[in-house]
């Protein structure tokens, strides 16, 4: 299987992008300085996967994530000018045109520049798709042994403000000051509760607490984007004969609980080892977060029977 290094050299160049229904120069592609979305943050993305399996490469849960970008535009009442199933082909053409067989595809809906002002409504929506070799999120280590998380000290968005259940660009400053704050006081992640102090989601993953063969996660009534490896995993467990909670649950659940991972298309199906300086559990990773991992990986390379729809295979 191709191996995706974990940090991008320097000098790594990606020469196509996809902009507004064409391959473009990726060097040369530009957005113009006053672009409604660079200064609102009124637009909507997608992060998705493509791995290299055993009968090729393919894109993991593409129709599902283009939908998900159709509905946070909805959301936001943005008109995309493509549908699901061009946004899905041009992601697969921007990625064998630059012969990646594995990599990480960057969707992007915005608002160009036209009127000026909070209340324009009718300015050009644009569309780009870019892709990179991406590995690991959170780190190879930190899928091996865990990562330590600390409880953030600022809440997830509260549904009557904003669309948790959108992936909205400047909804996103929530998670940057969360995990920033992480950051500087030496974790590698941040975990956010909701306004009444029950536990949400990371900065950019979906959380899962284990209990002997029970997973619990945050409700979909909760503040979370229902990410799609979240989903994923709740099937796969449900595969495995692992019992399955959705529910609100506080803080405590976390400190108590045998294992705790995270999970999302960057970060995969990540163990968490600490939070808050206290260990969970043994203090690495766990044999339920192992068996989820394996059979995640079986999975996005078309190796776990009966998931194989989850696959759009390309040629590159």
């Amino acid at each position: 299987m191709a191996q995706i290094p974990d940090v991008v050299p320097e000098n790594f160049k990606v020469p196509w992008a996809w902009l507004d229904g064409k391959l473009v120069d990726n060097q040369s592609a530009s957005v113009p300085l006053m672009a409604y979305t660079l200064h609102y943050g009124l637009g909507a993305f997608e992060g998705i996967r493509a791995y290299e399996g055993d009968k090729g490469p393919a894109v993991f849960r593409l129709t599902e994530h283009m939908e998900r970008l159709h509905r946070s535009c909805r959301m936001i009442r943005m008109e995309l000018p493509f549908s699901v199933d061009e946004l899905c082909k041009a992601a697969c053409e921007t990625l064998a045109a630059n012969k990646m067989r594995a990599g990480y595809v960057r969707p992007i809906a915005f608002v160009d520049d036209g009127k000026r002002g909070l209340g324009a409504l009718n300015n050009r929506v644009r569309v780009g798709i870019v892709v990179w070799p991406w590995g690991a999120y959170l780190g190879d280590e930190g899928i091996k042994k865990g990562i330590r998380c600390q409880i953030a000290n600022v809440a997830r968005m509260s549904p009557r403000s904003f669309f948790p259940k959108g992936k909205i660009c400047g909804q996103y400053v929530n998670s940057i000051l969360a995990k920033r704050a992480a950051i500087l006081s030496g974790y590698d992640e941040a975990i956010l509760l909701d306004d009444q102090g029950f536990v949400a989601e990371a900065s950019g993953e979906n959380i899962f607490a284990v209990k002997g063969n029970r997973l619990t996660t945050p409700a979909p009534s909760s503040p979370i984007l229902e990410g799609i490896t979240r989903d994923s995993v709740l099937q796969i467990a449900k595969q495995l004969g692992l019992e399955v909670k959705e529910q609100r649950f506080a803080r405590e659940a976390l400190l108590i609980a045998d294992e705790v991972f995270l999970t999302g298309t960057a970060a995969e199906v990540t163990p968490v080892r600490d939070i808050d300086g206290v260990a969970v559990g043994a203090g690495t990773r766990g044999p339920v977060v192992e068996r989820i991992q394996s059979a995640y990986r079986d999975a996005v390379t078309g190796r776990l029977a009966g998931f194989e729809r989850w696959l759009t295979p390309y040629s590159a």
